[in-house]
């Protein structure tokens, strides 16, 4: 467990392979682990022995390197500096987009993106803001629907401009979702949106929130591995300075 790169992080031998992973410990009760597009990160408790930690890893060794290898097959996020002939997803698909000089308008056709903006350095300002309107006109709909299905009455619903953070929900009953989740697939993003709408019955992630998710969303457990991997490939927006 004590093995090391040149650059200091920490080695353990997987399914035959050498894993390099990132190693903390912290006042929890538990042994967790998180894998993203940095690799694993292992987070112990403060006093947990090296010997339990290594066991928990070999326990899930084969799911370690299962993810990893899934991250690394993902394409990494594309910039987007507002050009024709660059694409993007929109609710699942790839558009391509064509730039025109004009008056601020967005119009959607099957497989492109009509953007017209009165300068260049306005045409992802002009983008950003049908995205999010696109956005909103989209879930809010959704967080209505899960909302009636628990009996709630529909919160109201505004946006943020996280980029993994898909959706938080406040105590006074407020919403919040990722503008980003207009690029992906609307069966996806409805997670996000059943999972929110949960917290307004149980602000927690206790036994009976996932329940409730699952009354919701049954696929719930695919949808958030899903939903990790897709994190890594959201566009990144390079506006002009």
């Amino acid at each position: 467990m004590d093995r090391r790169t040149a650059e200091g992080a920490l080695l353990i031998r997987l399914c035959g392979r050498w894993i390099e992973y990132r190693f903390a410990r912290r006042r929890r009760r538990t042994i967790g682990i998180s894998i993203d597009a940095n690799g694993l990160a292992v987070y112990a408790p403060l006093r947990a022995p090296w010997r339990d930690i290594e066991a928990f890893l070999r326990d899930k060794e084969r799911w370690i390197v299962r993810k990893l290898d899934e991250w690394a097959l993902m394409p990494r996020p594309t910039v987007l500096r507002g050009a024709s002939g660059e694409s993007l997803p929109l609710f699942g698909s790839a558009v391509t987009l064509e730039i025109n000089a004009g008056r601020r308008a967005v119009r959607c056709e099957p497989g492109r993106l009509l953007v017209s903006a009165p300068a260049p350095q306005r045409t992802l300002k002009v983008l950003l803001g049908w995205l999010k309107t696109q956005a909103l006109d989209a879930l809010t709909p959704r967080a209505a629907h899960y909302a009636e299905r628990l009996e709630v009455a529909g919160p109201p619903v505004t946006l943020s401009n996280a980029r993994t953070q898909w959706g938080v929900c406040s105590e006074d009953g407020s919403i919040r979702l990722s503008w980003r989740l207009v690029h992906l697939e609307p069966a996806l993003a409805d997670y996000v949106v059943a999972h929110e709408v949960a917290h307004l019955l149980e602000l927690n992630h206790s036994k009976r929130f996932w329940r409730l998710v699952a009354a919701l969303y049954p696929d719930w457990r695919e949808a958030r591995e899903r939903l990790e991997l897709a994190a890594a490939s959201l566009p990144i927006f390079q506006e002009a300075k």
